[in-house]
Formats: C-alpha cells, structure tokens, sequence
C-alpha cells in the first residue's frame, strides 16, 4: 500500500481535522430520566415550565417588616406571626407589623424588607411582643426574587449542550424530569494478538496478558462512551475477516488494536482496505505511528496501535473527539497550560512527543512537570498517576531541567 502522507506519517492536527471533516452526527435521539443524563447531550433547548422560585423568598433568617424602604435605628414593629420553609405565613404584613421569617420562606405581601435576626432586640410594645432595629440594617434587603433562578419559558439548557452536575442541578430545581438527548455511538472493539492471553490464566513462553479491552474499555468509560461488543481474536486472516463484518454490522464505530502495521501478521489494514477503505495510515507522533483511519462497510474505523499506552493516548487525542462529533455536541479537547520541567529530560529529535507526567507546584508556585520511568509506549505504569501529556516538538532533543513545554491536562472539569 502507499502511503499517501509521506513516511513519517500524518501529524496529529492535520490527522484529527481529516477524521472530524469525514464525520457527521448520528441524529438519533432518545428520551431519559433526568438522573440518568449525566453527560449527555440535549437533543434540544429545555425551557422553565414555571417560574424558580416563583414567589419572594426571604435570604436570610429574620424578620419581614412591612414597607420597601430601608429602616433606620430604633424602629420597631409588632411581631405577628411566622413565615418559615413550606408553611407560609398566611395574611399580609400591616403598617408597623413584622413577621419572623427563616431562610427560604415566603415573604408575606406587604413586606419589601427582610432584617437579618442579628440586627434586632425583642420589645416589650403596648400592643404585645415586638422588636427594635438596634444596628444599621444597610442597603440590602435580603429578599430573593420570584425569577431569581429562571423566569417561565426561559431557556435554562441549549440544544447541543454536554450535561454536567451543574445543569441538571438547575434542571431539577426547575422541576424537569425527563430529557430529549442524542443517543451516543455504539463502539465495537477488536483486539488482535497471537500472544495475548486472558488474565488469570497461566502464560506459556512468549504469551503476555490481554490488556488493552481492559484499559480502553475504562477509559472510553470515563469519556462517557461505553464499548457495546468485543472481539479478542488471533492475528488469522478469516477470523479477523468475520470480526470486523460482524463490529460493522451492529456498531457504529469499529475500533481495533493491534495489526495495522507492516508485520507478517499485521493483517487488520488490509482486510480494512478489503471490506471499506483506509484513508491514511501512520501518525507523525510518539507514541502512536501506527494508526489507521477510514471505513469497514460503511462504519468508521480506527486502527489503534497494539502497544497500550499509544493505543490509549491516540484514543484520547483522536477517537474521542471522533465520538463526540457522532454524538451530536462541541468538541471538548483537553485544557493545555504551560509547565516547566522540573528534571532534565533524555529523548532523540524526530518525532513529536505526548510525554506522560505528573504535576507538581513548585515552591514559587509555577507548575513542573515531573516525568518519572520509561516512557516506552508498552508501559502502561506512565499512565498511572499521570496527570500530563507534555507536547514535546519533534525537533527538540535532550531537555534540561527548567525548559518550558506545553501541556495537556489529564484532568476534566467539575461543573
């Protein structure tokens, strides 16, 4: 086969911006509960039904006296009732009336100002209990209003919007309990390998352990993607032939590891090229050269690599945002920041790198990068702990400690 971007392979950019302009969203939707939608996407704009809270809500423990106008020292009120969470109180406030109020309740009608209990003493008034403003009460009011949240058919989540705890937080507080959202890609994995073993059972010579449908399987988890079929098949012509019709039949990805280099028995490019088509194949990067992009039977395909940390950094840097694009919502790629190392670092010029690290603050507060161990691309222990993917230009060679580097943060956001 040639290779249509060089021997170097294509640079990772230009190899994620040629997946993402081939892709197109599904389209399919489904209806789920709300509890259920953490990290989906809206298949449409979700709407206040009300408004939140719909009513005047007192913000602090106190009283609600009756007027709008910011009281002075040493006035006082008679003390009529109480307004607490879920019971309010039931008549308006009169001229010269308050009404003892906690956080959250209703404030009466009548009523534009809430004192804070701390401000006030009780009284003994002619007319019965009461209390005096003994401190200033300042320009706030400490009342909440009835669209504080959300007014009646404000749009509270755009379509195409990726969920998180934040938005359906609000969503709940707004009384929403089913959602439309896009349905996420089935993802068919094949691992190839006449060395590969199942855990647990013992190893002849030659033979290691199967742990890439392992670690992809958890980390495509952790994106939000699950893997609905799997294959661990021997590097055989038929077999795999049988394996990648069978993904393509009932996914809508196929993603294999392993088999997609120049080797004796590195057959999964060219049953892909058989059955679809390889669009390019190589990445200019370290770890990850052998990688291939195109289509088996119609269905995308990704040919990772069969050494596991390259097979699980081109995931995240190429099958991720791959999945998001047939999902339906915006690419979220990883944060980057700038870093400095805090070691010298040994490496050969050529390829770029996506170095794993961990990060550390230093004591002047600036952020290094630790590298700790091998970095070969079969050590999936330089994921443990890894905080970092350095971005190293192919260019560079030995680095010394203090040299900057970009970043990409292994870490995702909260809310």
């Amino acid at each position: 086969m040639t290779e249509p971007f060089g021997p170097e392979g294509l640079p990772l950019e230009l190899a994620r911006e040629r997946i993402l302009e081939q892709l197109q969203p599904l389209g399919l939707v489904e209806q789920l509960p709300l509890a259920a939608c953490l990290g989906r996407i809206t298949a449409e704009p979700v709407l206040a039904a009300a408004a939140v809270p719909g009513f005047r809500a007192s913000i602090m423990d106190g009283y609600a006296i009756a007027g709008s106008e910011q009281p002075l020292v040493g006035a006082r009120w008679r003390l009529r009732g109480t307004s607490a969470a879920g019971a309010p109180y039931g008549a308006a406030v009169a001229a010269a009336e308050a009404v003892r109020i906690l956080t959250g309740a209703v404030v009466p009608a009548g009523s534009g100002w809430v004192l804070p209990q701390e401000l006030v003493q009780p009284r003994e008034l002619p007319q019965g209990p009461g209390l005096e403003l003994v401190r200033p009460a300042g320009p706030n009011p400490w009342i909440r209003g009835p669209e504080e949240e959300a007014g009646a058919g404000q749009e509270l989540v755009a379509a195409g919007c990726r969920l998180g705890a934040a938005e359906l937080g609000r969503l709940a507080s707004c009384g929403v309990t089913q959602l439309m959202v896009t349905q996420r890609p089935r993802l068919g994995l094949l691992i190839s390998g006449d060395e590969l073993l199942p855990p647990g059972r013992q190893r002849a010579p030659g033979q290691i352990w199967e742990s890439n449908s392992v670690l992809l399987a958890a980390l495509l988890e952790q994106l939000g993607y699950g893997v609905t079929q799997q294959r661990v098949v021997a590097d055989q012509p038929e077999p795999l032939r049988q394996a990648l019709r069978e993904l393509a039949g009932c996914c809508d990805v196929v993603v294999s590891t392993g088999g997609v280099s120049a080797g004796d028995s590195d057959w999964i490019r060219q049953l892909v090229g058989e059955l679809g088509e390889v669009s390019f194949w190589k990445l200019f990067l370290k770890p990850g050269r052998p990688f291939a992009w195109g289509e088996v039977a119609g269905v995308p395909f990704f040919g990772l690599p069969g050494n596991p940390v390259a097979a699980a950094i081109t995931a995240l840097q190429l099958l991720w945002p791959a999945l998001q694009r047939l999902e339906g919502g915006a690419i979220q790629v990883l944060p980057r920041l700038r870093v400095r190392l805090e070691q010298g670092l040994r490496r050969g010029a050529g390829r770029p790198e996506l170095a794993r690290a961990r990060l550390v603050v230093a004591a002047d507060g600036g952020l290094l990068a630790r590298v700790e161990g091998s970095q070969a691309s079969s050590r999936i222990g330089s994921l443990q702990g890894a905080d970092l993917l350095l971005e190293i230009p192919a260019e560079l060679g030995n680095l010394e400690a203090g040299s900057q580097l970009w970043a990409q943060l292994l870490r995702l956001p909260i809310f």
